[in-house]
């Protein structure tokens, strides 16, 4: 799985899980549409620590909360 798989994954995970679009999450966290559409759609393979952070802010959640979870943990992540 490469970085921006994984990120994908979890941006999914929580949308489904507090039951909002991935439109929803841009306008909670305070981008564009465009942004976050560009990193699920693959467009974007390295989101930036802002963006991510942004994110978490969108889910009530900080940061590392937010990059808690096995993939990111315990896969070395190959280079794209």
């Amino acid at each position: 799985m490469t970085y921006s798989e994984a990120i994908i994954k979890r941006i999914l995970f929580f949308c489904a899980e507090k039951n909002i679009t991935v439109n929803k999450l841009a306008t909670l966290s305070g981008m564009k549409q465009s942004t976050l559409e560009n990193i699920i759609k693959g467009y974007t393979k390295n989101p930036s620590l802002r963006t991510l952070h942004r994110l978490s802010q969108g889910l009530e959640m900080t940061l590392s909360e937010f990059l808690n979870f096995t993939e990111m943990n315990e896969i070395a992540f190959d280079d794209e």
